[in-house]
């Protein structure tokens, strides 16, 4: 049973920072702020930290004007689209809480599970993350692309990952100073906070309804999450792809003994354009399907080894 830090903590003394990527989201960003605060002012001290990823619409005009109204309200706004990940970790490394709260700006992970992902920290967990029941309002793909998604998270990587995780989560003041010194490019938070270890709890939650605008996540957005998460944490494709290299060379090996075999000993040798076209589309497309494995992992050494910066910040109020 993890220690308890209720004692540390001096009559629940404790700054709570709740951290915001949020993309083209104008009409959201009032609504998160009054929905925090009714929460939030329970605690003696806490701040609400905006990541502005680029927007294109009236985010940061409204950002502005809601900081210059109330102290605990920040913001961080970047000169483009970095992506969310790199959204939540410019949040991540300028957070100041004790406690860190990372969540979506739609308003679909619902404020007022935060008492509990604090009440867990403060049993000793240093981790408290959130998994999302399945919403009967999707429909029959949206469940299962993300059901998809887990399962090859799970059976390609080297990390367990459970069905409904999302960046809806508590991390220690401990975790967040380790996050900070991972030099990770690109960034697959789900995985990684898996693989740091520490004491981990998950609670379960309801999305709530989106109330404004609609999701940026698409089939494309989430396929390349999907390539991302798996080439981050396991080299099992690549392995995959020498089992099925192995498999084709033994197979065209048997095959050329087979033609030879039916060359000298027999009398029915009929060209056929038919298979041998089948087996090379065959053997090309599974060759170009390695060949583009191997091209994931040369990609993500491509882009670290170039040691650009995850995130620029064009304008901020900390």
């Amino acid at each position: 049973m993890p220690r308890p830090r209720a004692f540390i903590m001096n009559n629940s003394k404790f700054r709570v920072s709740v951290v915001i990527p949020i993309f083209n989201e104008e009409g959201n960003v009032a609504k998160i702020v009054d929905a925090l605060y009714e929460i939030l002012n329970r605690y003696s001290d806490f701040e609400i930290l905006f990541v502005n990823d680029g927007s294109t619409d009236g985010t940061l005009q409204v950002l502005r004007a809601i900081s210059s109204e109330k102290n605990q309200i920040k913001y961080l706004s970047f000169s483009r689209n970095f992506g969310h990940q790199n959204a939540l970790k410019a949040g991540l490394d300028n957070a100041e809480g004790d406690c860190i709260i990372s969540m979506d700006g739609d308003l679909q992970h619902p404020p007022h599970l935060i008492p509990s992902l604090i009440e867990k920290w403060l049993e000793g967990y240093d981790v408290v993350y959130t998994l999302r029941k399945e919403d009967p309002r999707l429909g029959f793909f949206k469940r299962w692309s993300a059901n998809l998604f887990y399962k090859t998270i799970n059976s390609l990587s080297d990390i367990s990952i459970e069905k409904g995780s999302a960046d809806f989560r508590l991390i220690s003041k401990a975790v967040n100073e380790v996050i900070r010194t991972l030099p990770e490019n690109p960034i697959f938070f789900r995985g990684m906070i898996k693989w740091l270890g520490f004491k981990q709890i998950g609670i379960e939650y309801m999305p709530e309804e989106r109330l404004w605008g609609k999701s940026k996540y698409s089939l494309s957005k989430m396929f390349k999450f999907a390539i991302i998460g798996v080439t981050g944490f396991s080299i099992k494709p690549l392995h995959l792809s020498t089992l099925i290299g192995s498999f084709l060379s033994f197979f065209s090996f048997c095959y050329g003994l087979y033609a030879i075999a039916a060359y000298f000993f027999s009398n029915a040798t009929v060209s056929g354009w038919t298979s041998i076209l089948a087996l090379i589309a065959f053997i090309g497309g599974v060759q170009l399907l390695m060949m583009g494995i191997i091209g994931e992992y040369l990609g993500k050494l491509f882009i670290a080894s170039k040691q650009r910066p995850q995130y620029i910040i064009a304008e901020k109020k900390l």
